[in-house]
């Protein structure tokens, strides 16, 4: 299970989150199942350095989002979840995955514990990095 805590899913947020989630959500819809046309059960994929980085900044993201006020408090742990179900991983495979978005987010939640200046820019990175993580995933591995 990924961690965080359970509760409401965030009510939206700004134009640039929408725009995040949207790339994410369009690789996950429009590949409809694994990214490439691997077997869906086989133990790695080409773009399993990409997805498991994905995996780190979406963790990141969980922590840092909402502990500086951002509406959005399990919008990136439903985007982990939706990834993973499109995926159809293994479940070694998959546990790789849930594995980095833990660590990410435990690694986050023991050094951030307040809203800071280089929080807010952190998140701010990792929203960047993270739409163009998402982007190459579809751009590169998705079914056209």
């Amino acid at each position: 299970m990924i961690h965080g805590e359970r509760g409401e899913p965030g009510r939206g947020g700004a134009r640039a989150i929408g725009r995040w989630v949207g790339a994410v959500a369009i690789a996950v819809a429009v590949t409809a199942g694994p990214l490439s046309r691997a077997p869906a059960h086989a133990e790695e994929a080409p773009y399993d350095d990409t997805l498991a980085r994905l995996a780190e900044v979406l963790g990141a993201l969980h922590h840092l989002r909402p502990l500086c006020g951002a509406p959005e408090a399990q919008l990136w742990r439903e985007q982990m979840l939706a990834i993973l179900e499109a995926e159809q991983a293994s479940p070694q495979r998959r546990q790789r995955f849930v594995d980095r978005f833990n660590l990410s987010w435990r690694g986050f939640v023991a050094v951030h514990r307040t809203c800071t200046p280089a929080a807010r820019e952190l998140a701010e990175r990792y929203k960047a990095e993270g739409e163009t993580l998402g982007r190459d995933l579809l751009t590169r591995w998705g079914r056209p």
